[in-house]
């Protein structure tokens, strides 16, 4: 396995800094399905250690709420205290439970909300907002995104890794030499050379791994178009990869508070802010930033650890707001970032400033040098991604992508369910070239 990075986990990674303190970048709640999929993929080990975050909260001005983020409790919700019929409200989910990757792809999200919930701007906010942070998903994309990756949160709730992503990569790494995976880090994929139409080799540092299967978890357009490269690809399938959208990217501001200070468990686990007035896309990317979610790190996150608290406020944005200033504007705008992110929370928190002891950002250029994901993509490709991934193989045999595309495959869970459907297919053609040997 080689990592470009100096440790594992991609987005889903941690990082150090003076006084004790631990970031997560991407341990911000998954869906239930996590617990069978670690279970049966990994280990028992890991599976036992998913917890349901269950002070899911919401404030804009059009509502104020708390909720545990599951069926349920959402039923509750929108027949209370939004007015929906309870027939309206069983359809809508009984309906948004039964997509799947074949279904119609011309109906888009905003279409699927018109058909139950028309005009209730107030209603799709609640059941649109959670989810465009976790996939960056838009009322534009075709509304299977919405719907699979909604009815998965919607089966059980929110869930979270105790122990934190340092925890959780480190068993996952025991588990992969366990296996005798031989792991490499520092090693960014070169090239990868293809041979009679197949895989060859992969080249690292200007070393050449022979090989009969390859797997990436790269961007998608940089596996093709680089790692590949068009000469060795139909013009066709070459056209549909440079066609294929990225999704967007986000900032990021990582608050530590003081030795001793706390924060209540009122505060909540998620914590979704808005003033915008309405629910719209484009606010939630502006630079001139409305809508913000924080994530809450208690002692029972990591605790094995120190008792601390941390704060983690996600946005969704722009790569064009951040990549061309230059560094003195950079530095400001980070600044910036922090410094409002801070006045935002002492809305809810006051005296918050006071108690924080380190605090800094993140940004699509972060995303972008750390993971080297186009542009920042943290949500990696628009739908459209998930053919082109799927139909790898069939240009290069034993060529296979398995990274974040067609936003149902982002995010943790996305990530090991399409990691599994493709080892499969891995796992398939290695077993019949060995019988045909």
């Amino acid at each position: 396995m080689l990592e470009q990075h100096y440790k594992l986990g991609g987005l889903a990674t941690w990082f150090l800094r003076p006084g004790g303190h631990v970031f997560d970048v991407s341990l911000h709640g998954f869906p239930h399905g996590m617990i069978k999929s670690c279970r049966r993929y990994w280990s028992r080990d890991i599976a036992d250690r998913i917890v349901q975050l269950k002070n899911i909260r919401f404030d804009n001005p059009q509502f104020s709420l708390t909720t545990t983020f599951n069926r349920e409790d959402f039923t509750r919700l929108l027949t209370s205290d939004f007015g929906i019929e309870p027939a309206t409200v069983n359809e809508f989910f009984d309906t948004a439970r039964g997509m799947n990757f074949y279904d119609d792809q011309a109906t888009t999200t905003r279409q699927l909300f018109d058909r139950f919930f028309p005009g209730r701007d107030d209603v799709v906010r609640l059941l649109m907002e959670p989810i465009t942070y976790a996939n960056g998903s838009t009322l534009e994309d075709p509304a299977i995104t919405y719907g699979i990756v909604f009815s998965n949160f919607m089966n059980k709730g929110v869930f979270i890794y105790e122990g934190g992503t340092d925890d959780l990569v480190s068993r996952m790494k025991k588990e992969l030499l366990a296996n005798g995976v031989d792991i490499r880090i520092n090693c960014g994929v070169d090239r990868i050379h293809v041979q009679d139409g197949k895989v060859a080799a992969v080249e690292t540092h200007g070393r050449r791994i022979g090989c009969r299967a390859v797997v990436s978890n790269a961007n998608l357009r940089t596996t093709v178009l680089k790692m590949i490269g068009p000469e060795k690809l139909d013009r066709d399938y070459v056209d549909q990869t440079e066609a294929v959208r990225l999704n967007n990217s986000s900032t990021q501001v990582y608050m530590a508070l003081k030795p001793g200070e706390e924060i209540d468990e009122s505060s909540g686990d998620l914590f979704f802010t808005s003033t915008a007035n309405e629910f719209r896309t484009d606010l939630l990317l502006s630079r001139d930033i409305t809508s913000r979610t924080f994530s809450f790190y208690y002692p029972r996150t990591r605790p094995e650890k120190k008792e601390r608290f941390a704060i983690v406020s996600s946005t969704n944005a722009n790569w064009s707001d951040w990549a061309d200033l230059n560094e003195q504007d950079y530095e400001a705008s980070k600044k910036d970032l922090v410094e409002t992110t801070i006045d935002a929370l002492e809305k809810y928190i006051p005296g918050i400033r006071n108690k924080i002891d380190r605090a800094e950002a993140a940004t699509p250029r972060t995303f972008n040098h750390y993971t080297q994901h186009e542009m920042g993509a943290s949500f990696g490709t628009k739908f459209e991604g998930l053919a082109v991934s799927r139909a790898l193989p069939q240009q290069v045999g034993g060529m296979y992508h398995a990274g974040s595309v067609g936003i149902i495959m982002s995010g943790w869970l996305g990530a090991i369910n399409y990691g599994v459907i493709v080892s499969n297919e891995v796992d398939r053609q290695l077993t019949s070239e060995s019988q045909h040997v």
